[in-house]
């Protein structure tokens, strides 16, 4: 059976920064006949929930106080990639527009609400490895 990992909060995982989740039915339907790894490259950096959004802002994740949350993004990241690898993953989906998932566009880092054409801390290193993103909003396009 193939793996899939997958944005926990996709998942139904209370995992975002407002202590909220993302839940997708379409991907869940779509990993019926797959074993799934669910990961948050936020939790396992060390980032609370919930916690102060974040954003990208010229290749560093801030917070909307303006600190940097990169190193937390950026550990989480290669810890969940140590699972993908370990996994020996197929391909990633992961939550739109995240500023570790995002894997077509991001947020401006103006917490403004502006898109921006962008990949996740997360998303980008998965792809640097030869793992397959696919945004959740795509899920339709894929086919199995």
């Amino acid at each position: 059976m193939n793996k899939i990992l997958v944005s926990a909060c996709l998942l139904g995982q209370n995992c975002k920064y407002n202590g909220g989740n993302n839940y997708n039915e379409k991907v869940i339907d779509f990993l019926k006949d797959y074993e799934v790894i669910p990961v948050c490259p936020e939790v396992a950096g060390g980032l609370p929930i919930p916690r102060i959004p974040c954003e990208i802002l010229d290749g560093v994740v801030i917070n909307k106080e303006g600190e940097s949350k990169d190193k937390e993004y950026r550990s989480g990241s290669e810890l969940c990639l140590g699972k993908a690898l370990e996994e020996n993953v197929d391909l990633a989906i992961l939550q739109s527009r995240s500023p570790s998932c995002g894997a077509n566009r991001i947020y401006d880092g103006s917490f403004s609400g502006k898109l921006i054409e962008g990949k996740g801390v997360f998303a980008q290193l998965l792809i640097d490895n030869g793992i397959k993103v696919l945004d959740s909003e795509d899920i339709e396009d894929h086919k199995n």
